[in-house]
């Protein structure tokens, strides 16, 4: 049986995930809808019985890679780069989030204060696996769509290990009062937590940065010392295993001799396995009854958490800031809460409850109520909110190039020229660098990464070009963004006439194919190579793409911006001639350049 519920578990978690994904809304709440589902209403999964005592070391176990792997996506040197208000919310905003929710759910519940206070320091995460698919669905202006994403990403690990040391503070009071015993004990779990988690990132950073270990089992060997660690910090001072790996995954990510892009995608995948299980688990095991029991109470902390913490903690996070009322008002509104906060809570209530601290069965409930609760609203809210303070960007225009090669470095600059937004992505390093150095906007990843996901503004893409040379990558990023925005807005670019014969046909059929029937990367690149360029014309009366075609027959027409500032893509088959008032950027082969 326990072999059954397993198995059936992983299928539903892979449908929640499905379906968030058709509707294109935050998987996180299917997650819980199927969790409540199973576990509370029809009483068909009991994560204690099916397994017993290894259920909180699992979670446990989970929280901790999760946590790593946030702090893995957290560099410091960014935090220069991302403006006072993002700075502000991180810090005294969080803290005036964790003051508010806690004094409420002390007066309003009634809870004990060792329990507000774990309450109201887990709630200060927002996190961007919830922020990022709101977002893309909201659309709001370029500087609130930065100032969200940065939050989420920067308070994700900020916020857990605020979380952790406030709840390592009142986990460690001492039951007799004794206030030097509890400062020693906290003063000890912090040297472990900080020393082990330095010394660990340190002793990995080695291991890779020497070779001493083989590319197939750096993703393993850091799983393992992701537990590892855990493991043995909790052992040497209980409760300070989560600080140590987020100090690990911290000073690994600042390490500029390390390629990481490997063990970055293996935590990806891993951590959407276990968010995905842990969700289900964890909102099956809510007793609702405890918040029937707390009454009408609960709707109040909601309020309060909703129009009380976040409108403060925007407040004084852009007091003497430049942002407009518009865009402070839909920033007091957008806050979700999302899997840290869920896993961080059920960790710690596990470990209040072995205490015996009062109140601590009430923490999980809580949170989950708070999780429904500002992602239901705030999704079904949000977009029309930013509407009606206009604050939502018009038409998408941006032009994601999935490559950064030489070919998609030119093609950029072109359209950049003609003002046409573009964003070039790219996990080749040397690419990425010599795009960055062209002054052109890039991203170092794949672009349909959840890393991507959370940190690119992808509700303003309206076209997708994939011109890279690895057909691989070409056909994830096809597949991705066609499901995104509709096939007919995603275009690909061949990369030899070999990919007629073999799967590069049949992973792009019925997609849109770029330029003419016999364009390729390889032949572009050549011509590129042998001094071609991509020239701008403008057509008139006195010159129309009949004249054109005359005076450059060898020319091969890339696009078309309308006299409206539009782009328009030229497509193998179906595209319309261009007309007089539109440019046409073509790439011109250098022994046939004229002056039009």
């Amino acid at each position: 049986m326990t072999v059954l519920m397993l198995a059936a578990i992983s299928l539903v978690s892979v449908l929640a995930q499905w379906l968030a994904w058709s509707l294109r809304v935050p998987a996180i709440l299917f997650l819980l809808l199927t969790g409540l589902a199973l576990g509370p209403v029809a009483g068909v999964l009991n994560p204690d019985a099916i397994m017993g005592d290894l259920l909180f070391p699992i979670v446990s176990l989970s929280v901790a890679i999760i946590l790593f792997e946030g702090a893995l996506g957290l560099h410091l040197s960014e935090l220069k780069g991302i403006g006072r208000v993002v700075r502000n919310l991180c810090s005294i905003g969080m803290l005036a989030t964790f003051g508010v929710i806690a004094v409420a759910s002390h007066f309003l519940l009634g809870l004990a204060w060792q329990v507000a206070l774990v309450l109201g320091a887990v709630l200060v995460v927002t996190g961007p696996t919830v922020i990022a698919p709101m977002l893309n669905v909201i659309r709001p202006t370029p500087e609130i769509d930065r100032i969200l994403r940065w939050e989420g990403i920067v308070i994700d690990p900020i916020g857990a290990l605020f979380a952790v040391l406030v709840f390592e503070a009142v986990a460690l009071h001492s039951p007799d009062g004794v206030f030097l015993h509890s400062l020693q004990a906290l003063g000890r779990t912090l040297g472990v937590g900080l020393g082990l988690g330095w010394l660990g990132g340190w002793l990995l950073a080695q291991l890779i940065r020497r070779d001493l270990l083989p590319a197939k089992l750096q993703k393993f060997a850091s799983l393992a010392a992701v537990l590892g660690l855990f493991a043995i910090s909790d052992f040497l001072s209980h409760e300070s295993g989560l600080l140590s790996v987020t100090v690990m995954g911290l000073y690994l990510a600042n390490r500029s001799d390390l390629d990481l892009e490997e063990i970055l995608a293996f935590k990806e995948d891993l951590s959407v396995i276990l968010i995905s299980t842990l969700f289900i688990l964890l909102a099956a095991r809510l007793d609702m009854h405890q918040l029937w029991q707390l009454g009408p109470m609960v709707l109040a902390l909601l309020l309060v958490v909703q129009l009380v913490a976040r409108p403060l903690c925007i407040l004084l996070s852009s007091w003497r800031s430049d942002l407009s009322w518009r865009a402070r008002a839909l920033l007091a509104w957008v806050a979700p809460r999302g899997i840290v906060a869920a896993a961080v809570g059920s960790a710690f209530a596990a470990s209040l409850e072995q205490a015996k601290v009062p109140d601590a069965d009430k923490l999980v409930p809580l949170v989950f109520a708070v999780i429904i609760a500002t992602v239901v609203v705030q999704s079904l809210t949000a977009s029309p909110l930013a509407r009606w303070l206009k604050v939502q960007q018009p038409k998408a225009s941006l032009v994601l190039i999935i490559g950064a090669n030489h070919l998609a470095r030119v093609i950029a600059t072109a359209l950049k020229e003609q003002n046409i937004p573009v964003l070039l992505a790219d996990p080749v390093w040397d690419y990425y660098r010599q795009a960055r150095m062209s002054g052109l906007p890039s991203y170092y990843g794949n672009p349909q990464s959840e890393q991507a996901e959370r940190q690119l503004p992808l509700g303003s893409v309206r076209w997708v070009l994939a011109l890279s040379p690895n057909r691989h990558q070409n056909a994830l990023g096809v597949l991705h963004f066609a499901h995104m925005l509709g096939a007919d807005k995603v275009f690909s670019l061949r990369v030899s006439e070999q990919g007629r014969a073999n799967c590069e046909s049949r992973t792009f059929r019925a997609r849109q194919r770029l330029f003419a029937p016999d364009a390729t990367y390889a032949k572009l690149t050549s011509q590129l190579a042998l001094g071609a360029q991509v020239k701008a014309t403008r057509l008139g009366d006195a010159f129309s793409w009949q004249d054109y075609q005359k005076t450059h027959p060898d020319a091969l027409p890339l696009f078309v911006v309308t006299d409206k500032g539009r782009l328009r893509v030229m497509e193998v088959d179906g595209s319309a001639p261009p007309k007089a008032g539109e440019t046409v950027l073509s790439l011109v082969a250098a022994k046939r350049e004229t002056t039009a």
